[in-house]
C-alpha cells in the first residue's frame, strides 16, 4: 500500500474514531439531561423545600457536601431540571446555591433588589415552573435588607432617592405600610416578613400558569428570610 493510502486509511480511521467519541459524548450528555430532567418531574413542592432546608443546615454547620463543579457540566449544557426556583434580593452577602448546598443546574434564581415580584421575574418563575418543571418557589428576604430600610426611610423621612430607586420603594412599600400598622418594635425585621409574605401572596394569585399549577398541586409556593450573621433561613 502506497503511503498516501496508507496516511489516508490512518485519517479515515482517525475521523471514524473521532465521531464515534463525539456521538458517545452526545449520547451520555442526552441520557444525563434526560435524567435531569425525569428528577426534577420526580421532585414534590415538599420534596424540594425539604431538600433546601436541609441544604441550609448543612450551611449553618459548615458541613456543605464537597462536589465538582465540573462534573455533568456536558449534561447541562444541553439541558436543566432545576427542582426548585428561587426569588431572592440581588444583595452580594446571599448566595442561594451556597445558602442551600445546592450545585449548578439545581436552583432556578430570579434576583432583585427587595425581592419582589415584577413582570420580568413573574415571568422567569413561570419559566422555572412551566418549562422545567419547578414545583417550589421560595420567595427569600434577609435580615437588615438596604432596599426594605431604604423604603421605610422614605415613608418616614421623605427622603427623595435618585435615578429608578423610587421604583423600588414603590413595589416594597405595600410591606412596609402593612408592617407600620402593627407598630412592631422592629420595623425593618417586620417589613422585610411582610415583603416576603406579601410577594408568597402575589406569586399564588399570578393569573394564568403559577395560580392554575397550584390549584392542581404541583406547585407550592413559600417564603423565608436568610440571617446574615447566622446564615440561617427561617420559614415565614
Amino acid at each position: 500500500m502506497c503511503d498516501h493510502c496508507v496516511t489516508a486509511a490512518g485519517k479515515a480511521g482517525l475521523s471514524r474514531r473521532k465521531l464515534f467519541a463525539a456521538g458517545a459524548g452526545l449520547a451520555l450528555a442526552g441520557a444525563l439531561s434526560t435524567s435531569l430532567r425525569a428528577q426534577s418531574a420526580a421532585v414534590s413542592g415538599d420534596e424540594a423545600l425539604k431538600r433546601l432546608v436541609e441544604g441550609n443546615a448543612r450551611y449553618v454547620a459548615g458541613n456543605l457536601n464537597e462536589r465538582d463543579f465540573s462534573a455533568g457540566r456536558a449534561a447541562r449544557a444541553a439541558s436543566q431540571a432545576p427542582f426548585a426556583s428561587i426569588l431572592s434580593c440581588a444583595d452580594s452577602r446571599i448566595a442561594p446555591e451556597l445558602a442551600f448546598d445546592q450545585g449548578p443546574g439545581q436552583l432556578f434564581v430570579t434576583r432583585v433588589a427587595g425581592n419582589f415580584v415584577n413582570q420580568y421575574g413573574l415571568a422567569s418563575l413561570e419559566y422555572g415552573a412551566q418549562v422545567l418543571g419547578s414545583q417550589l418557589i421560595l420567595v427569600l428576604g434577609h435580615t437588615n435588607c438596604g432596599a426594605v430600610s431604604a423604603t421605610i426611610d422614605v415613608i418616614k423621612n421623605g427622603t427623595k432617592l435618585p435615578g429608578h430607586l423610587p421604583s423600588l420603594v414603590n413595589a416594597i412599600r405595600p410591606a412596609v405600610l402593612a408592617a407600620q400598622k402593627e407598630k412592631p418594635e422592629n420595623l425593618l425585621e417586620a417589613a422585610t416578613i411582610a415583603n416576603v409574605r406579601l410577594n408568597v401572596e402575589k406569586l399564588k394569585r399570578a393569573t394564568p400558569i403559577l395560580s392554575q399549577r397550584l390549584a392542581q398541586k404541583q406547585l407550592t409556593v413559600v417564603g423565608g428570610v436568610y440571617d446574615l450573621v447566622t446564615g440561617k433561613v427561617t420559614l415565614v
